[in-house]
């Protein structure tokens, strides 16, 4: 039976080293390309990420599963990312905010299917540049919890717990976020872009 993340890292508190690999393995990637959509760099996405890691390793005996353990990673990677956003604002313009990592979340690369026409392809990656952008230009709470909700897929819950508020003020920050990114977006569509999951349905669209 497969042990749960939990386990997984009680199993590291209590020494064993191979659990720490699979932890690491398993959430490399989801953490390095959340942290480049939060800093739109590659090079600083790996450098936070391995600071995530290493920040949960000497942490490891102190380790209590009071929480999820990808809240608590994520929370880690959160704070990381949003320090160094402020820390750089200035550097961070006209870098694109899903610039693959490594190879890594090659989605904006993919061929298009035989049946679209390249120069249809061609405006859905026009359509997906715009929607990253004004992603990016949200506050940077806003955006983490953009990024949480609509890439990561977590619940109200757990991304309160990420950011540490309340489930009512997250709902207040996604709130706001999806408002402004509705009226920055409202020239590209004529309908929704695409619905947002978690919270038990009330997600709205973008």
């Amino acid at each position: 039976m497969a042990r749960s993340d939990v386990q997984l890292m009680l199993d590291v508190k209590a020494g064993d080293e191979a659990s720490f690999d699979f932890l690491l393995q398993k959430y490399r990637s989801p953490l390095v390309n959340f942290l480049n959509r939060m800093v739109r760099d590659t090079a600083t996405a790996e450098d936070l990420a391995q600071e995530v890691f290493l920040r949960v390793y000497r942490a490891r005996k102190q380790y209590t599963p009071s929480a999820k353990f990808t809240t608590w990673l994520f929370r880690i990677a959160t704070n990381l990312a949003l320090n160094s956003v402020r820390d750089n604002r200035h550097r961070r313009m006209g870098i694109s905010l899903d610039a693959p990592a490594d190879g890594e979340d090659s989605a904006p690369m993919e061929l298009p299917a035989r049946d679209m026409r390249i120069d249809e392809h061609m405006i859905e990656r026009d359509r997906a540049e715009i929607i990253r952008r004004a992603i990016w230009s949200l506050p940077e709470k806003q955006r983490a919890a953009v990024l949480l909700h609509k890439y990561e897929e977590m619940d109200y819950e757990e991304i309160a717990g990420v950011l540490d508020c309340s489930e009512g003020a997250l709902k207040s920050l996604l709130f706001r976020a999806y408002e402004s990114l509705r009226v920055q977006l409202a020239p590209l569509v004529t309908q929704p872009i695409g619905q947002v999951r978690g919270g038990g349905g009330e997600g709205r669209p973008l």
